[in-house]
């Protein structure tokens, strides 16, 4: 998955790092995007196998110029232990996203059901007037599984994670 305009253009840009897990280091970071007028397309963070150090996947849309100045400002940051770009690498992407239907009938409830098995997604709960759904997929299935339940129900809440992304291990590596 890398970035979808021709090279020097603004395009998506995946950023992975390694930072120090400590109280600020979230904010210190994100700040320093919002200093410089950087937007993040997502951001997500959690701990890594070493409870000390946690990951973060930041996607922005960049051209070419903003996006080495954006490495080389979190690479001078003293929390950030390793900047891993991944804009032109093959990856692995997941985003986790909930979304909660409201005031469904028996016969909404079935067609839910019925998309759960042509898109992918689980009904996680439900009761007598409402449906949680929860879909693990790349941020575009996410984005094609929202458009499908817009088109059909007009009563939800949407909860989206942004997605996690680590580099594809190629088969001819092995």
């Amino acid at each position: 998955m890398s970035g979808t305009l021709a090279s020097g253009g603004m395009r998506r840009r995946w950023i992975s790092l390694y930072v120090e897990n400590r109280v600020g280091v979230l904010a210190r970071i994100s700040g320093s995007f919002s200093g410089k007028a950087y937007n993040i397309h997502s951001l997500t963070v959690g701990e890594t196998e070493d409870t000390n150090i946690s990951r973060m996947t930041v996607c922005v849309d960049a051209d070419d110029a903003t996006h080495e100045q954006i490495k080389k400002q979190l690479n001078r940051m003293v929390e950030v232990i390793k900047v891993i770009d991944y804009t032109d690498k093959s990856i692995r992407s997941k985003e986790v996203m909930f979304i909660k239907i409201f005031n469904v009938s028996n016969t909404d409830r079935a067609e839910i059901f019925q998309m759960a098995a042509a898109f992918k997604f689980q009904v996680k709960d439900m009761d007598k007037k409402s449906v949680l759904i929860e879909a693990t997929r790349t941020e575009a299935k996410n984005d094609s599984i929202l458009r499908a339940i817009n088109e059909r129900f007009k009563n939800i809440e949407v909860v989206r994670g942004g997605p996690v992304a680590i580099e594809s291990i190629s088969m001819q590596d092995r």
